[in-house]
Protein backbone atom coordinates (compact mmCIF):
# COMPACT_ATOMS: atom_id res chain seq x y z
CA UNK A 1 0.00 0.00 0.00
CA UNK A 2 1.62 3.29 -1.29
CA UNK A 3 -0.07 5.25 2.17
CA UNK A 4 2.86 5.06 4.85
CA UNK A 5 1.12 7.50 7.28
CA UNK A 6 -1.54 9.58 8.21
CA UNK A 7 -1.45 12.66 10.79
CA UNK A 8 -3.67 15.52 11.80
CA UNK A 9 -2.97 18.21 13.97
CA UNK A 10 -5.85 20.06 15.50
CA UNK A 11 -3.42 22.44 16.84
CA UNK A 12 -1.84 23.55 13.76
CA UNK A 13 -4.99 22.70 11.76
CA UNK A 14 -3.58 19.73 9.24
CA UNK A 15 -4.12 16.92 7.33
CA UNK A 16 -1.35 14.95 6.44
CA UNK A 17 -0.83 12.05 3.98
CA UNK A 18 2.55 10.43 3.47
CA UNK A 19 2.76 8.02 0.13
CA UNK A 20 5.61 6.03 -1.80
CA UNK A 21 5.33 5.00 -5.09
CA UNK A 22 7.78 2.70 -7.37
CA UNK A 23 7.58 5.53 -10.13
CA UNK A 24 9.45 8.69 -11.25
CA UNK A 25 7.99 11.90 -9.72
CA UNK A 26 7.40 12.92 -13.49
CA UNK A 27 5.17 9.84 -13.90
CA UNK A 28 3.14 10.41 -10.60
CA UNK A 29 2.92 13.92 -11.51
CA UNK A 30 1.38 12.84 -15.52
CA UNK A 31 -1.36 11.39 -12.77
CA UNK A 32 -2.32 14.86 -11.74
CA UNK A 33 -1.94 16.51 -14.84
CA UNK A 34 -4.27 14.41 -16.87
CA UNK A 35 -7.85 14.11 -16.12
CA UNK A 36 -8.68 10.93 -17.42
CA UNK A 37 -5.36 9.46 -15.44
CA UNK A 38 -6.82 11.42 -12.18
CA UNK A 39 -10.70 10.32 -12.80
CA UNK A 40 -8.76 6.82 -11.49
CA UNK A 41 -7.55 8.32 -8.62
CA UNK A 42 -9.42 11.02 -7.35
CA UNK A 43 -12.51 9.03 -5.70
CA UNK A 44 -12.33 5.99 -3.76
CA UNK A 45 -13.01 3.01 -5.30
CA UNK A 46 -16.71 2.92 -4.36
CA UNK A 47 -17.46 6.66 -5.52
CA UNK A 48 -15.36 7.32 -8.50
CA UNK A 49 -14.37 10.73 -10.17
CA UNK A 50 -15.65 12.44 -13.41
CA UNK A 51 -13.34 14.92 -14.34
CA UNK A 52 -15.42 18.06 -16.03
CA UNK A 53 -12.72 20.99 -16.24
CA UNK A 54 -9.00 20.64 -15.77
CA UNK A 55 -6.69 23.41 -15.53
CA UNK A 56 -3.82 22.69 -13.59
CA UNK A 57 -2.38 26.72 -13.98
CA UNK A 58 -2.02 29.28 -11.45
CA UNK A 59 -5.60 30.31 -11.24
CA UNK A 60 -6.95 27.59 -12.98
CA UNK A 61 -9.42 25.68 -11.93
CA UNK A 62 -10.41 21.86 -11.75
CA UNK A 63 -14.24 20.72 -11.06
CA UNK A 64 -15.65 17.32 -10.38
CA UNK A 65 -18.08 15.19 -9.17
CA UNK A 66 -17.80 11.73 -7.30
CA UNK A 67 -20.82 9.09 -7.98
CA UNK A 68 -21.21 7.19 -5.06
CA UNK A 69 -22.91 3.42 -5.26
CA UNK A 70 -26.50 4.86 -5.12
CA UNK A 71 -25.73 6.94 -7.89
CA UNK A 72 -26.27 10.25 -5.72
CA UNK A 73 -23.30 12.77 -7.05
CA UNK A 74 -21.06 14.33 -4.55
CA UNK A 75 -19.28 17.71 -6.34
CA UNK A 76 -15.71 19.35 -5.57
CA UNK A 77 -13.59 21.85 -6.93
CA UNK A 78 -9.71 22.94 -6.61
CA UNK A 79 -8.78 26.72 -7.22
CA UNK A 80 -5.13 25.80 -8.53
CA UNK A 81 -2.84 28.58 -6.79
CA UNK A 82 0.77 27.39 -7.54
CA UNK A 83 2.32 25.17 -10.06
CA UNK A 84 5.83 24.08 -9.60
CA UNK A 85 5.58 21.20 -12.23
CA UNK A 86 6.78 18.22 -11.69
CA UNK A 87 7.00 18.47 -8.09
CA UNK A 88 4.08 20.29 -6.32
CA UNK A 89 1.06 21.71 -6.55
CA UNK A 90 -0.80 23.98 -4.20
CA UNK A 91 -4.59 24.37 -4.42
CA UNK A 92 -7.88 25.29 -2.98
CA UNK A 93 -9.80 22.06 -2.55
CA UNK A 94 -13.41 22.32 -1.56
CA UNK A 95 -17.13 20.38 -2.09
CA UNK A 96 -19.35 21.79 -4.48
CA UNK A 97 -23.14 21.95 -5.20
CA UNK A 98 -24.42 20.36 -7.80
CA UNK A 99 -23.48 23.07 -10.45
CA UNK A 100 -19.88 22.41 -9.28
CA UNK A 101 -20.00 25.51 -7.69
CA UNK A 102 -18.37 26.48 -4.38
CA UNK A 103 -20.26 25.22 -1.16
CA UNK A 104 -19.86 27.52 1.57
CA UNK A 105 -21.80 24.98 4.14
CA UNK A 106 -18.89 22.63 3.55
CA UNK A 107 -14.90 23.34 4.86
CA UNK A 108 -12.43 23.87 2.27
CA UNK A 109 -8.71 23.39 2.47
CA UNK A 110 -5.14 24.91 1.31
CA UNK A 111 -3.39 22.12 -0.36
CA UNK A 112 -0.07 21.78 -0.89
CA UNK A 113 0.99 18.05 -2.41
CA UNK A 114 4.56 17.17 -3.36
CA UNK A 115 6.36 14.56 -5.34
CA UNK A 116 9.65 13.86 -4.15
CA UNK A 117 12.72 11.43 -5.65
CA UNK A 118 12.92 8.61 -2.69
CA UNK A 119 14.50 5.07 -2.61
CA UNK A 120 14.00 5.06 -6.53
CA UNK A 121 10.70 5.90 -6.60
CA UNK A 122 8.10 8.95 -5.07
CA UNK A 123 7.49 10.46 -1.61
CA UNK A 124 4.39 12.01 -1.94
CA UNK A 125 3.48 14.59 0.53
CA UNK A 126 -0.17 15.63 0.65
CA UNK A 127 -0.51 18.42 2.90
CA UNK A 128 -4.48 19.95 3.50
CA UNK A 129 -4.49 23.04 6.32
CA UNK A 130 -8.20 24.12 7.39
CA UNK A 131 -9.29 27.27 8.74
CA UNK A 132 -10.56 26.40 12.07
CA UNK A 133 -10.42 22.92 14.26
CA UNK A 134 -14.02 22.53 13.42
CA UNK A 135 -13.18 22.33 10.00
CA UNK A 136 -10.74 19.57 10.17
CA UNK A 137 -12.97 18.10 12.83
CA UNK A 138 -15.57 17.66 10.35
CA UNK A 139 -13.90 16.45 7.31
CA UNK A 140 -12.44 13.83 9.52
CA UNK A 141 -15.78 12.43 10.84
CA UNK A 142 -16.76 12.70 7.18
CA UNK A 143 -14.29 10.13 6.27
CA UNK A 144 -11.55 12.00 4.51
CA UNK A 145 -8.73 9.59 6.31
CA UNK A 146 -10.47 6.62 4.75
CA UNK A 147 -11.46 8.31 1.78
CA UNK A 148 -8.18 9.95 0.45
CA UNK A 149 -6.49 6.70 1.83
CA UNK A 150 -8.09 4.16 -0.47
CA UNK A 151 -7.79 7.34 -3.55
CA UNK A 152 -4.30 7.22 -3.04
CA UNK A 153 -3.86 3.55 -3.04
CA UNK A 154 -5.05 3.32 -6.52
CA UNK A 155 -2.19 5.10 -8.00
CA UNK A 156 -0.32 1.88 -7.58
CA UNK A 157 -2.55 -0.49 -9.92
CA UNK A 158 -2.14 2.82 -12.35
CA UNK A 159 1.35 3.51 -12.70
CA UNK A 160 1.52 -0.41 -13.40
CA UNK A 161 -0.86 -0.86 -16.38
Amino acid sequence: MPVTDVSHDLDTLTLTITAEFAAPVQRIWQIYADPRQLEKIWGPPTHPATVVDHDLTPGGRVTYYMTGPDGEKYGGYWEVTAVDEPTSFSFVDGFADADLNPDPSLPAARSVFTFAAHDGGTRATYVSTYASAEALQKVLEMGVVEGASTAINQIDDLIVS
